[in-house]
């Protein structure tokens, strides 16, 4: 009786060598091409129309693994079901899986791949990356994407909410973005579990609720004249760019890395770009002639390319030369970050400048979204004069009541 299904056996599979179909039955084939390639096919009928559905080359799949698919396919069609197109549909929802089985540190390395062009410098890049690396992968690195809930990322969060809220707080915002763009990706699907509003929010306590605000230790603005004076009696470097950090309310490292580049022609105008300005935004400072005078010395006495620059050539000024300079001067109690506190409580105690201009003068980014929509200027004018009136402040010493002008360095 002739075999209607296993025709085949391995010898006989190993020796054919002619080109073209030999059937082991039940629509399998083997193929040979005029290449000498053998391979499995699977040839059927399915609603009037021949079809040939290929299984693999005999290098991979054996006679008996080529009869087991072929046997599946013909289940496949007495259920009614193309076998072709129940593969594509297997092989699509297989590669749905492996896409959602990437990692949450596989998501977090991709997003910070695929953004960091966009960040404004290196710091803020190795930020992200440590603070993923130190509170979010320890509980969640090896965590598919896709599993990753609501359980979990309290998980993350609880034990630093209110111990180092500043920091939970944008952990909380980054595990958001990763989880976003998997999302997004096609790697996981439904709510984002670190979402606040309405979300975590009815969990956790607020920051401001919580937060502890530590303030930059400051001089009372009352004597800033008196330290004017004892400052310009130093001399070096630090003490250059510490009056004129002071004179012009700017933070430590945007003095410190000041560029030649960045000041007009005739020094009256400093324009720190956004790449180095905390609120990412190109900030014109109205140099007042105290300011100006510093900062012209400065820039005749070399010719390199920051304004105050370091011991080390071609590098800038230290951040910690003008701190160090405090403490020699017997200042260690205060900060170089705190003068901007004086001046802000000068400004408001002691001047009719409104607060957005005393704000903007330091740079501040503007939290309410609907006034930072309608400010259109930077109030250049006013600030110039604010920043005169401020000069004029510093320049005068206050001993048992007098006022005494104290002498503004010379170029």
């Amino acid at each position: 009786m002739v075999r209607t299904i296993g025709r085949l056996n391995a010898l006989a599979v190993a020796r054919a060598n002619q080109p073209g179909l030999y059937p082991d039955g039940g629509g399998l084939y083997l193929q040979i091409t005029k290449a000498g390639v053998k391979s499995w096919l699977f040839r059927f009928m399915l609603n009037g129309r021949a079809r040939a559905m290929g299984l693999g080359p005999l290098a991979d799949v054996t006679l008996a693994q080529a009869r087991g698919a072929a046997g599946t396919c013909r289940q496949q069609l007495q259920a009614g079901a193309d076998p072709i197109e129940a593969r594509t549909a297997r092989r699509a929802a297989e590669k749905i899986e492996a896409a959602r089985a990437m990692t949450f540190r596989q998501c977090g390395e991709a997003y910070v791949e695929a953004h960091k062009a966009g960040w404004r410098n290196q710091k803020h890049r190795q930020q992200w990356t440590n603070t993923l690396e130190t509170y979010a992968y320890p509980v969640l690195g090896d965590e598919p994407v896709q599993k990753v809930d609501v359980g979990l990322v309290m998980r993350v969060l609880q034990p630093i909410w209110t111990a180092k809220p500043e920091t939970a707080g944008r952990l909380r915002g980054r595990m958001e973005n990763v989880l976003d763009w998997a999302t997004t990706a096609g790697h996981r699907e439904g709510a984002n579990p670190a979402r606040w509003r309405g979300h975590l929010e009815n969990l956790l306590p607020r920051r401001s609720k919580i937060r502890r605000v530590k303030h930059h230790p400051a001089l009372p603005y009352q004597q800033i004249g008196t330290f004017i004076s004892a400052l310009r009696a130093e001399e070096g470097i630090p003490a250059a760019a510490l009056e004129f950090t002071i004179l012009t309310a700017a933070r430590t490292s945007e003095t410190a890395c000041a560029e030649r580049a960045e000041f007009n022609d005739d020094v009256t105008v400093w324009t720190v770009p956004e790449g180095r300005i905390k609120g990412e935004k190109e900030h014109r400072v109205p140099l007042s002639p105290s300011a100006s005078s510093v900062a012209r010395r400065m820039l005749k006495g070399h010719d390199g390319k920051f304004v105050f620059p370091g011991r080390k050539a071609g590098r800038p000024l230290s951040n910690g030369a003008m701190l160090m300079l405090l403490e020699r001067m017997g200042y260690g109690h205060i900060t170089v970050h705190g003068f901007r506190s004086t001046f802000r409580d000068w400004a408001a105690e002691q001047t009719s400048f409104s607060r957005e201009v005393a704000e903007m003068a330091l740079a501040h980014v503007v939290d309410d979204k609907v006034e930072a929509a309608y400010r259109r200027g930077d109030l250049f004018e006013k600030r110039h004069r604010l920043m005169e009136a401020w000069a004029g402040y510093c320049g005068t010493e206050r001993k048992g009541g007098k006022v005494v002008p104290i002498r503004a360095s010379s170029e």
